[in-house]
């Protein structure tokens, strides 16, 4: 199925008891602002970083694993895009709400989202 998809931006995963102070960290040691304290929802724990290099999607998330940073992928057709990445060797590792998460052939874990702002950022890649 055609679709298009395009590197998103990356999460800074912070097993933290502080959001709030890690979101100021890193938004100080990048040179961004904390753009929505309150970008997560009842269940996820997310704040965005606003005034970002290329208008990559930064965001810093409160995790239960240790910390880490992954990268989303995103796409107008997830499953789509999750089969393609399949194709070239990535794992499925589990559907989470409404993205899934994969794993490289490498052993990086990263993030296959639906787009939130599809007309805003760099060019897309087109796939068949």
């Amino acid at each position: 199925m055609p679709h298009r998809s395009r590197l998103s931006g990356f999460i800074i995963d912070c097993n933290t008891g502080d959001l709030d102070d890690d979101a100021d960290f890193w938004a100080q040691a990048l040179g961004c602002s904390v753009a929505d304290r309150d970008a997560g929802d009842a269940t996820a724990d997310y704040q965005m970083l606003g005034d970002t290099p290329g208008e990559l999607h930064i965001e810093v998330q409160k995790v239960g694993h240790p910390s880490r940073v992954h990268l989303d992928i995103e796409t107008d057709d997830v499953d789509a895009e999750a089969a393609r990445l399949e194709r070239l060797g990535a794992k499925k590792v589990a559907f989470v709400k409404r993205w899934w998460v994969m794993e490289a052939p490498t052993g990086q874990r990263f993030c296959v989202v639906k787009s939130k702002y599809p007309d805003r950022g760099v060019a897309w890649n087109a796939w068949d």
